[in-house]
């Protein structure tokens, strides 16, 4: 009788120790819209040049469906499990976009403040007429002519990403 009664009190406790600890037929939780998620991330080029990365620091926190990132990264990141790892290439429609010529200006130097002296590779932030911010880079220099590029760095370009999903908040 004893003997049973132990036994019994062993097979309770090893059953809450394993729903505690997520065994015994759980749940498996997996990320949906609407849920703020952590992920660590690599994101790659298709000539394989790693262009961005969490690796080595904290992952990247962001709520599904907000909007806060490219549509492809948060369609990707949609039921997947905790801890698990994904690669998945996003096509530019689902990432930045095609790379648009319209977004190329030559501006003629003296349209240039006096107080900037351009250099090719720079950032700037330009205010249009309607008061919106927009960056550029200048991506050429002439004598009388100054190119600025107001497309995204990764326009027009397919991205690989390598996804892990560290934590559903």
């Amino acid at each position: 009788m004893i003997k049973n009664s132990i036994l019994m009190l062993i097979g309770i406790m090893v059953t809450v120790v394993m729903i505690v600890s997520g065994c015994g037929g759980g749940e498996i939780v997996q990320a949906k819209s609407g849920d703020t998620v952590r992920v660590h991330y690599t994101l790659k080029l298709d000539d394989g040049t790693i262009f961005d990365s969490s690796s080595g620091g904290d992952p990247m926190q962001f709520t599904i469906g907000e909007g806060q990132l490219i549509p492809g990264f948060e369609q990707a990141v949609i039921g997947m499990k905790l801890g698990e790892e994904k690669t998945v290439k996003i096509p530019s429609a689902e990432a930045y976009g095609p790379y648009r010529d319209e977004l190329v200006k030559v501006i003629d130097r003296t349209e240039f403040p006096a107080d900037i002296e351009p250099q090719v590779g720079q950032q700037l932030e330009l205010e249009l007429e309607d008061g919106r911010q927009v960056l550029v880079l200048v991506t050429e220099i002439s004598e009388s002519a100054v190119t600025l590029d107001a497309n995204h760095p990764l326009a027009g370009k397919d991205l690989t990403f390598d996804i892990q999903l560290v934590d559903i908040i």
